[in-house]
């Protein structure tokens, strides 16, 4: 199921990749000062550079492993020379009459994982601009031995997945495609089969209204106004209802359990970028995140009806200071705690009886963070982070980092089982699910098949996977898995 790349050729050069960036940066200034000195004559810099180079054809990188880089917008003929910590990469690359170029280095094996900032040196005319990399972690399959896995193709285009405890079904949605979105359903499928028992298609969306700017459709244009896709999922039972975000029209919506018939649509616009969804059964509240805009919105769930926002501040400050952003939630039902993470790698911790912010922290070594877990007998939280391929297991008392843990490429989303004791870390870009003990030990590394993007579980120690596509003719996307313990 994984793409497995050929094994590796000899470096041509052997970089130090183990050192920290900010070190190989001024080890690279001090380098190409040397050189200047030995060689005083400075060429104008081209002042509309705007060269970018950026890796190819593979969305992985791995030690040991073959990297392609692809250069654009450079000026024909233009030389390019890549380096890392004062080490050329590769063979300096000329750009062709477009301005592009495409040349290949091998990683030394023992790079470790990491972000890295390469050095593209341009002359003819001069210009420079700094490279990202990331490496990510090849962590091998296993544990196979300790789990079953099953799996059923649902639908086109899954997202998440949410459990009812209740009627034993694990409800998901699912969207195909770009605004307007014209294909997107909610299906509700048998917990013990994975076979789908019935499933509904999301109603059409108002025309958004012209973006400031925009010119004027043609006058045949057939109106597009797409669908109130589906995309983040919270399951309530105590109101025999299915929460489910629409993100390209900036709301939320409510779905019967029984016949997925709508409960009801909020307007567009009620919550801005509408991610994930997430159910208080306990205080009868329901709590979306708006990416990008610094609160989480609040409903009630017996109404239903719009509450409130809780403004979240930001605990960064300086020069890194950004607002918060929230992706995913989590819930401690029993210490009345909702807690938010932010992709700046921050949580914060709400109190769900007073809707106040009680407390928000930094968590380390998170880089564009999108999943939260808990673990209420512990009191730790788990936060999986994209940027940085890990999952950082965090006090919640005191915010302190207790594990680091590489687990594989774009982890995406975490969840935690209370009942096997075990955290479920969804790595989309490896297409594998990794299963973490409360201390931070790989127990399992599981294929489960292309773009795993969502994990529920089920509160008796089974988890349900939802997973992506590579295309129309993948057939290990698109499915829904459960994973349970031998």
């Amino acid at each position: 199921m994984n793409n497995r790349r050929p094994a590796a050729r000899s470096a041509r050069h052997s970089a130090p990749w183990a050192r920290p960036v900010q070190t190989v940066l001024a080890v690279s200034m001090a380098l190409g000062l040397a050189a200047c000195a030995s060689s005083p004559t400075f060429d104008a810099q081209d002042a509309a550079f705007k060269g970018r180079v950026s890796v190819a054809d593979t969305p992985v990188v791995l030690a040991g492993k073959p990297v392609t880089l692809a250069g654009r917008d450079f000026k024909p003929g233009q030389k390019v020379t890549l380096s890392y910590g004062g080490v050329e990469l590769a063979q300096t690359a000329t750009a062709d009459k477009d301005g592009n170029f495409r040349t290949q280095f091998v990683l030394p094996a023992a790079a470790e994982p990491g972000r890295y900032s390469l050095v593209a040196s341009a002359a003819n005319p001069a210009a420079s601009l700094l490279v990202p990399l990331k490496i990510s972690p090849n962590v091998p399959l296993s544990g196979q031995e300790r789990f079953n896995v099953q799996s059923q193709t649902l639908v086109p285009g899954l997202y998440q997945a949410g459990y009812s405890a209740k009627t034993d079904r694990v409800f998901v949605t699912s969207a195909v495609g770009r605004p307007p979105v014209t294909r997107s359903e909610l299906v509700k499928v048998n917990a013990q089969t994975l076979a789908i028992e019935q499933r509904v298609t999301a109603p059409v969306a108002p025309t958004p209204p012209a973006r400031p700017g925009a010119p004027a459709p043609a006058a045949n244009a057939p109106a597009l106004p797409g669908l109130y896709a589906v995309y983040g999922v919270g399951v309530d039972d105590a109101n025999g209802n299915v929460w489910v975000t629409n993100t390209r029209q900036n709301t939320v919506a409510v779905y019967r359990q029984s016949d997925l018939a709508v409960v009801k649509q909020f307007e567009p616009g009620v919550v801005p970028h509408a991610r994930d969804v997430l159910v208080d059964g306990l205080q009868g509240k329901a709590y979306a995140s708006p990416v990008g805009e610094p609160q989480v919105a609040v409903f009630n769930t017996k109404t239903p009806a719009f509450l409130k926002n809780i403004p979240i501040q930001s605990g960064i400050r300086g020069p890194n200071a950004k607002d918060f952003s929230p992706m995913s939630l989590a819930l401690d039902q029993a210490g009345s705690r909702l807690f938010v993470v932010s992709s700046g790698g921050e949580v914060a911790i709400v109190n769900t009886k007073t809707d106040a912010v009680e407390k928000v922290f930094a968590v380390e070594a998170a880089v564009s963070a999108s999943g939260i877990a808990y673990d209420a007998q512990t009191d730790r939280v788990f936060v999986a982070a994209q940027g940085s391929d890990n999952v950082v297991i965090v006090d919640a008392k005191t915010g302190k980092t207790l594990h680091d843990v590489k687990v594989g490429a774009g982890t995406l989303n975490v969840t935690f089982d209370p009942v096997k004791r075990v955290a479920y870390a969804a790595n989309r870009a490896s297409d594998t699910v990794t299963i973490l003990d409360p201390n931070g030990k790989i127990v399992g590394n599981l294929d489960v098949g292309s773009f795993p993007n969502h994990i529920a579980i089920d509160g008796k120690g089974t988890a349900f996977t939802v997973n992506k596509a590579r295309g129309s003719d993948d057939g290990e996307g698109d499915r829904i898995g459960r994973i349970t313990l031998r």
